[in-house]
């Protein structure tokens, strides 16, 4: 009889990418696998059909009141019983979660009902959930080595973070770009990513003049705006988002991306420079850390988002266009969601 596995990831592509590439490598095993994940969020455009889909509501606390506590409170308690009536009419063996709001639930139930819960935590520095349940938890596996340190006397494995199996492949590109020019992609993920698109802007006449394509993925939030900032440039392209974000690294120079660890663990496998501007509103500033830890292992170069260091990042853009760091793509990565589908299934 398959394996039947519950992965709990939910809100932004760091949390539902690494889950969806494990989930991938679980059905390629034959098992069976079902999400958990929240009303109105991301999960629900990325899964499609593919996984049977189960809500609960679930959200952080954003205030420091007792109201705001005691609602969380309720909240959590109410999904703790529903997620431990799923586990124990689903039949399910085994659960696992990337993280985020919906990951206490999900751990708390599966303690409660003696099912092993295995958790991922993809951040540089662990966030509040798995610092405060890891301890119920089989084993906590992790994206940085440097994790470990912040987990002391907790069970923890550093295994990297899953990518989507496209990054493990070449892909077809759909865009019709010059084969003689470098190309830089530009992308700030879903955090947000106006203050970058407007850091990038300014380098961008003198990136193209210096003989670059540019395909700048502006994010949904700050694509109406942008139309009316960008320059009329054959050589410069604007959208919102693209699905063959995979293809365009493949053949991109380098990169400026936000600093999700999913998005850096996605820039490792294929040894991409990369210009990293972390998002600055990011629960404990993760993803400044998450850059840092970055910039150790590979070629990158890291600022604050402020106005002061957009002359900077156009001089590093410029040397780069001049002399193109060589890829040194890191293996890590690309193993960590068979690893995990291997963990899950001999649990």
């Amino acid at each position: 009889m398959a394996s039947k596995i519950l992965i709990a990831a939910s809100g932004t592509g760091g949390h539902i990418f690494p889950g969806l590439a494990v989930a991938e490598a679980l059905i390629n095993q034959g098992s069976q696998v079902e999400w958990l994940g929240v009303p109105d969020r991301l999960e629900r455009q990325l899964l499609g059909e593919r996984f049977p889909l189960h809500l609960i509501e679930m959200g952080g606390i954003q205030e420091r009141s007792l109201r705001a506590y005691g609602q969380s409170l309720v909240q959590a308690g109410q999904g703790i019983g529903k997620v431990r009536r799923l586990l124990r009419t689903g039949g399910f063996e085994a659960v696992l979660t990337t993280g985020g709001y919906i990951a206490a639930p999900a751990i708390l139930a599966g303690w409660l009902s003696g099912i092993p819960v295995i958790l991922h935590e993809s951040n540089a520095i662990p966030g509040k959930v798995t610092r405060w349940l890891s301890r119920f938890c089989r084993q906590v596996l992790v994206g940085f080595p440097g994790t470990c340190a912040h987990l002391r006397g907790i069970p923890t494995r550093v295994v990297g973070t899953p990518v989507r199996p496209e990054f493990l492949c070449p892909q077809a590109l759909g865009l019709n770009l010059p084969q003689d020019r470098p190309l830089i992609v530009v992308m700030g993920g879903s955090q947000g990513a106006r203050g970058l698109n407007r850091m990038v802007l300014g380098c961008v006449p003198r990136w193209l003049a210096a003989g670059a394509v540019i395909v700048h993925l502006t994010g949904t939030t700050d694509a109406e705006a942008m139309q009316t900032l960008a320059p009329q440039d054959p050589h410069y392209q604007m959208f919102p988002f693209r699905e063959d974000v995979a293809a365009l690294l493949q053949r991109a120079t380098f990169v400026v991306s936000r600093a999700g660890a999913a998005s850096l663990a996605e820039l490792s496998v294929l040894g991409i420079p990369a210009l990293l501007i972390p998002y600055p509103y990011a629960a404990e500033d993760h993803q400044y850390h998450n850059a840092q830890a970055f910039a150790q292992e590979h070629t990158a170069w890291v600022w604050r988002e402020k106005p002061e260091h957009q002359p900077a990042l156009c001089e590093q853009g410029l040397a780069w266009l001049a002399d193109p760091p060589p890829r040194v793509p890191g293996s890590r990565h690309s193993q960590a969601a068979a690893t995990i589908a291997d963990l899950l299934l001999s649990l």
